[in-house]
């Protein structure tokens, strides 16, 4: 090769080389986004947005976003997943277990970054090692963090004999999981788990909490996607403290809320999606657990219920909301 050919070679891979690098930079990846419509929605979205960027994704530059949520109404999900495939997310996050299990049935092709209680014992995942298929991201142990509701009601307010559960009968796969730990958690704490109620409709509250307050529950522990508005104000309403595992609940005024820390949970399920933006294979990422955990005490609605917390136990509260 002459040294002539040699340069006009070279003078053409200068040419190619920024045209390739622009058409990469130029990909926009569109992420797909599932959820219920719960009190923490805003804050799922913003999070997710705010961890995306910090990881150098501009929303309308290099990412974009298809937010999709059921409004509460979880017989949605189905058709909304299914929306996200037809619209080809390159990767779906699925906030919470019906969203994760609806994300699932949906696609075995698009990668899903899930943000859930549970995944082994709600059938999402067979290992948080190897998920296998198309499926990764954040365990929030939820199940496990109801459960230890149990136990700091037990140390907020030693009279206590009787916990009662609302659970959710559209999700009756974590349902199970989360009763099971609470039944378990009765034992060691001398609690009697009663009785337990399941609502499907927010019409089904006001029945609910009268059973609940005629069977002398001291306590009420909620199953984390009812912690909404129309549940704390119920509790506020027969004066019931009542405890779930989103801080969404305390913020709306339920009495106490103690789970993983759920913003720091989406922005670490960003990570996920980065990888998988980056080349990695869903399958190749274990899911990863928690490890901050967040105790929220709504001292108003304390007030309100006329309940007096220790100022011991006061002094474990992360976070106290006046």
């Amino acid at each position: 090769m002459t040294r002539r050919e040699f340069m006009s070679l070279l003078g053409s891979a200068a040419l190619v080389w920024p045209l390739a690098a622009r058409a990469q930079q130029s990909k926009v990846a569109r992420i797909g986004a599932l959820y219920i419509g719960l009190a923490d929605a805003e804050s799922f979205k913003n999070e997710l947005q705010e961890g995306l960027r910090e990881l150098g994704y501009v929303e309308g530059q290099n990412i974009a976003f298809e937010f999709l949520s059921a409004e509460g109404k979880l017989d949605r999900l189905p058709e909304l997943a299914a929306e996200l495939v037809r619209l080809k997310a390159d990767v779906i996050v699925a906030l919470y277990v019906p969203c994760a299990l609806a994300a699932k049935q949906a696609t075995r092709d698009i990668p899903i970054v899930i943000i859930a209680a549970d995944p082994v014992e709600t059938g999402i995942v067979p290992s948080l090692a190897r998920p296998s298929g198309n499926i990764t991201g954040v365990s929030l142990m939820s199940a496990a963090s109801t459960a230890k509701n149990v136990e700091l009601f037990r140390d907020m307010l030693p009279s206590i004999r009787r916990v009662g559960v609302l659970g959710n009968a559209a999700n009756p796969v974590y349902a199970k999981a989360m009763l099971d730990e609470v039944l378990l958690a009765g034992g060691p704490t001398g609690i009697e788990i009663q009785p337990v109620v399941m609502v499907r409709e927010p019409d089904e509250l006001e029945s609910a909490f009268t059973t609940l307050v005629r069977e002398r529950a001291d306590a009420l522990v909620v199953q984390g996607d009812l912690g909404i508005k129309p549940v704390a104000d119920m509790a506020i309403k027969y004066r019931l403290p009542a405890a779930s595992t989103t801080r969404a609940f305390a913020d709306i005024g339920g009495l106490m809320s103690f789970g993983a820390d759920g913003p720091a949970s989406v922005r670490h399920g960003a990570k996920f999606v980065q990888r998988i933006l980056q080349g990695r294979q869903p399958n190749d990422l274990p899911i990863e657990q928690p490890t901050k955990f967040e105790l929220a005490i709504n001292l108003k609605t304390a007030r309100a219920i006329d309940v007096a917390i220790p100022e011991t136990f006061l002094l474990r509260a992360n976070t106290l909301l006046e």
